[in-house]
């Protein structure tokens, strides 16, 4: 049985598969498995694994597109290791990854998970540096300590400072908490994390860049917005937070995607359930002129509103709306 299971999620992704494959086969430490969850590629991703000789490399295709939490929680339940890592086909380890972390975990068994930092890479796989301090301090990485974390909800809630893929766990703690929650295609990284602070379990930072993260171009329309502004509030309306600080966040979050969704519903021609969303959110927020111009948007025809609503992006291109 190996020490570690690391699971590769994918769709549609053959030429970053293989980067992300490699990263594992050039790891230091080499008591791992990998497994590869393929959800539903219609590319060359099944032929690509079939020419796989790697033994320790198992590939778990689905015939249809099963979703994004679905798919990783089949590579999940695959996984036989005593540790466990998920990392998207787009981003690498470096070398020394499960090396180093794995450390930490052998050495105390009352931490439940490490997380690490990690680099910021484009397309080509060049680091940028700039990025990647910009990344770390906008996270809360930069000033967070190393070691066992004190205020666990904090971090994981207020800075969210853990990047799922650059934290290798313990399986039975994963199993205990049943993992990630089915069909949730968004935010499944940001839940995971609050439960685990939530059942008392230990995380412990290493500040060291073990993991590639990589920035490139993807679609930003509506249709890909409004499920993960769904998702997010399916996330934040899962909890309620005994300290206050941390409770009065969750709501002025939750309001403020509520708010994102109501305008993204209202431009799509979902109007009645927009108007809702926007004055539920008005009870926390208040009525922003945002919230204002969208609904009275929303009393004229479809494609008035959605011309102008392409006209106020171009004017103002890094408004939610």
């Amino acid at each position: 049985m190996p020490k570690v299971s690391v699971c590769i999620p994918t769709y549609n992704r053959v030429q970053l598969l293989q980067l992300a494959i490699a990263s594992v086969q050039s790891q230091i430490y080499q008591d791992w498995e990998l497994i590869i969850c393929d959800d539903g590629s219609t590319d060359g991703t099944a032929a690509m694994m079939a020419q796989m000789t790697d033994r320790r490399i198992r590939y778990i295709r689905h015939p249809q597109n099963i979703g994004k939490s679905n798919n990783m929680r089949s590579g999940f339940a695959a996984a036989t290791g005593e540790y466990f890592i998920k990392f998207d086909d787009d981003d690498r380890l470096t070398p020394d990854f499960l090396a180093h972390t794995c450390t930490i975990l052998d050495n105390d068994p009352t931490i439940d998970f490490v997380g690490t930092d990690h680099w910021v890479i484009d397309i080509h796989n060049v680091r940028d540096e700039q990025q990647t301090q910009e990344n770390s301090r906008r996270w809360g990485r930069a000033e967070l300590p190393p070691g066992i974390v004190d205020n666990l909800l904090e971090v994981v809630f207020r800075q969210q400072s853990f990047q799922i893929g650059a934290t290798l766990f313990r399986r039975q703690t994963l199993q205990e908490l049943d993992y990630m929650r089915p069909n949730l295609q968004n935010c499944e990284d940001n839940d995971l994390f609050v439960r685990l602070a939530l059942a008392g379990k230990k995380g412990y930072y290493l500040p060291e860049r073990l993991m590639e993260y990589r920035f490139h171009a993807q679609q930003q329309g509506i249709d890909r917005a409004i499920p993960y502004l769904q998702d997010k509030i399916r996330y934040l309306a899962s909890y309620q937070f005994d300290n206050r600080e941390l409770e009065a966040m969750r709501q002025i979050r939750l309001a403020g995607t509520q708010e994102a969704l109501g305008l993204r519903l209202i431009e799509k021609g979902e109007t009645m359930e927009g108007r809702r969303l926007l004055q539920e959110a008005a009870g926390v927020l208040g009525s922003s002129r945002k919230s204002q111009v969208g609904l009275m948007l929303s009393y004229l025809p479809l494609s008035w509103r959605q011309g102008l609503w392409r006209w106020f992006r171009q004017v103002r291109p890094k408004d939610d709306a």
